[in-house]
């Protein structure tokens, strides 16, 4: 009896000890960082070449809120050192700014092809609560990171406004820079689904300021059941070569498997590999194979699989017609179309993913099945409007994300549902 009564004493003295128990942060908001082009690209950056005695201020709206909150700032594709002199969070748009720190300390410099999260913000926030970050930067700053088409209002404003509720002196664009995520401190049992893939993804022709990308409507079906929804689309993504940012391939460690919560990806990318050759973003490149598109889908597989990450594919949308009246008007043609749909007639039957998401069939007109349906399309006939956008969402058979990877893997961060749901 004496033992036993020693051994309870030893382990209620190693429970005093402990600690309180560590949060659990799971990614709740992203955009993906992509390397600011030069000025002979066939799309303006939308920014200026530089910051100087500025402030960067952004809104972006969180798929799960939670009791306190990290944000990530990404100097991924930067050639020299990045310093942030201040940043803050505001709870809302115009709310006064609380500041960040990091370690500590209100500046941070970060390396070059680095990034920082900032120390845990005691700021509860709930689903689908909008934030404002601001980052002020007081010497000379080459931009060189960025994310182009953040389908929101940005503001730069001189000098250090950083804690500011409203801006004086600003001017605007809808590009993103700096910050690249957010993580808040939520539930043991929530996750996030990660979503890679390009200008559909990305929200290309969603409504300005309005959060009405295919993932927003997503992320509010799953917000109930404790899973956030993190978009990692970049418009001009490709799955196999690198164009308007990293292929795929080169991001899908950073953007998919590092942000913490992560239990299922959805792929939706492949349009550009198909489309982009022949037209002015790449005259002279070979179209890839079909053979080659799969064997990237199934190195994509592999390595969710390999970390149990259920990995969901998805069709590609129809698109003939696409980007009428444009430098880009040659982007659809028949034979494209034709291996476009050789890829989704293997994603159907024989694709290496744990489940496949049929978009083309959700948004496809049934009488011209390679067009997109007039009530869906946003009127360039490649990318969906709003209402195509949520048909996306609406066509995700929410079971498809629960559960481990059926190919392999441990599973331990397999999605499922909150009780009482």
């Amino acid at each position: 009896m004496r033992r036993y009564l020693l051994a309870a004493t030893a382990l209620l003295s190693l429970s005093a000890h402990a600690g309180p128990a560590q949060p659990h942060w799971v990614a709740s908001w992203q955009a993906s960082p992509q390397p600011v082009w030069g000025e002979d690209f066939l799309f303006p950056t939308l920014i200026p070449a530089s910051l100087h005695d500025q402030t960067f201020r952004q809104t972006l709206r969180l798929s799960l809120g939670g009791s306190a909150l990290r944000v990530r700032l990404s100097n991924a594709h930067g050639r020299q050192p990045l310093r942030i002199d201040r940043a803050s969070v505001a709870s809302q748009p115009g709310a006064t700014p609380l500041p960040l720190a990091f370690d500590g300390q209100p500046d941070v410099v970060i390396g070059p092809g680095q990034d920082r999260l900032s120390d845990p913000l005691p700021l509860a926030t709930a689903d689908q609560q909008a934030l404002q970050v601001s980052v002020y930067v007081a010497g000379p700053t080459p931009l060189q990171t960025f994310h182009w088409d953040g389908r929101q209002t940005s503001w730069i404003a001189p000098g250090n406004q950083s804690l500011a509720s409203v801006l004086h002196g600003a001017s605007t664009t809808t590009a993103r820079l700096f910050v690249s995520g957010i993580e808040v401190a939520a539930p043991s049992a929530a996750r996030s689904v990660v979503v890679i893939g390009d200008s559909i993804t990305d929200g290309a022709t969603a409504s300005l300021d309005a959060d009405q990308r295919w993932t927003d409507h997503l992320a509010a079906r799953l917000a109930p059941h404790g899973v956030a929804v993190v978009n990692a689309g970049i418009s001009g993504g490709r799955l196999l070569r690198d164009g308007m940012g990293l292929s795929a391939l080169a991001r899908f460690q950073r953007d998919v498997l590092d942000p913490p919560g992560t239990a299922s990806v959805i792929v939706l990318i492949g349009i550009n590999d198909i489309s982009w050759p022949g037209t002015a973003f790449a005259r002279d490149q070979p179209r890839p194979t079909l053979a080659e598109l799969q064997a990237g889908y199934r190195a994509l597989a592999r390595r969710a699989q390999a970390r149990g990450v259920r990995i969901i594919g998805a069709t590609l949308p129809p698109f003939a017609g696409a980007l009428p009246g444009t430098p880009l008007q040659d982007y659809y043609q028949p034979d494209k179309d034709a291996l476009r749909q050789q890829l989704n007639a293997w994603l159907r039957t024989d694709s290496p993913f744990d489940a496949v998401i049929d978009l083309d069939a959700a948004l496809r007109d049934p009488a011209h099945p390679s067009r997109m349906a007039a009530a869906y399309d946003s009127g360039d006939h490649l990318h969906p409007g709003d209402a195509g956008n949520r048909a996306m969402a609406e066509a995700v058979d929410l079971g498809v994300l629960t559960g481990p990877s059926t190919h392999g893997g441990t599973g331990v961060r397999a999605l499922s549902w909150r009780k009482g749901i």
